[in-house]
């Protein structure tokens, strides 16, 4: 591969992943993100896994077309079942819901001991990846979102070594925004979150031409979600 073709997305993943570290990305994506590592000479081995036949294949093929065979082990299995115990320092899964990340990590958490980071792109359910992070001792530590392509995406880092949480008494809140992201509040950061204001608010439209008692405490949820949303972006 091409180094300066790999996508802003995977290189924000890649500049939190430590120098001179084994790391294993879990559903690798042709093995893009493990071939710019060993590449930029910014890790010393990589394990790029897929569950399914044919991006296991393409996997492979990029890694034998950039040479990279004894820097990379491309390997087929579910989750972090690919991995030997203690055998990775930093982990990277992009490109996935929330919920699936963390019920990847959730599955295979016996085969965390050791790993000192997690680099988590998330495309939608940040917020599921945060909750299992404090569940299991992992600690925030950054945090970025971009733009690219019309899309956004998230990018969640955490460490197992670290001690404070970066949460405050609007914990609720920065678990479905992000503590450090609103803080920083960039562009694509408040576009994410106007948009999604926009489609709360049609659906507790929707709601609210319904007579069904059901839909009470429902509506209450989402109005004081929508009401908190919008006093953080100050709307």
């Amino acid at each position: 591969m091409k180094r300066d073709n790999l996508s802003l997305r995977l290189r924000t993943v890649a500049a939190y992943v430590h120098r001179e570290a084994v790391m294993a990305d879990i559903g690798s994506d042709h093995a893009y993100l493990p071939c710019y590592l060993i590449l930029e000479h910014q890790v010393v081995y990589a394990i790029a896994g897929e569950v399914n036949e044919g991006p296991y294949q393409s996997a492979l093929r990029e890694v034998q077309a950039a040479n990279l065979q004894n820097k990379i082990s491309v390997r087929k299995g579910d989750g972090l079942d690919i991995l030997s115990q203690n055998e990775a320092d930093v982990i990277t899964i992009c490109g996935m819901g929330g919920q699936l990340i963390s019920s990847i990590l959730e599955k295979g958490k016996t085969k965390l001991e050791g790993v000192k980071r997690l680099v988590l792109q998330p495309n939608v359910g940040s917020d599921a990846v945060r909750k299992w992070l404090i569940k299991e001792n992992w600690v925030l530590v950054h945090e970025e979102i971009i733009k690219e392509d019309g899309k956004i995406y998230e990018v969640l880092v955490a460490d197992s070594d670290k001690m404070e949480q970066p949460y405050s008494e609007k914990e609720e809140l920065e678990l479905l925004l992000g503590p450090f992201l609103m803080k920083e509040k960039n562009k694509a950061f408040v576009e994410k979150w106007k948009g999604e204001l926009h489609q709360w608010e049609k659906i507790l439209q929707q709601m609210e031409l319904s007579e069904s008692p059901d839909l009470t405490e429902r509506k209450a949820s989402l109005q004081k979600r929508i009401d908190s949303v919008k006093e953080e972006l100050n709307l």
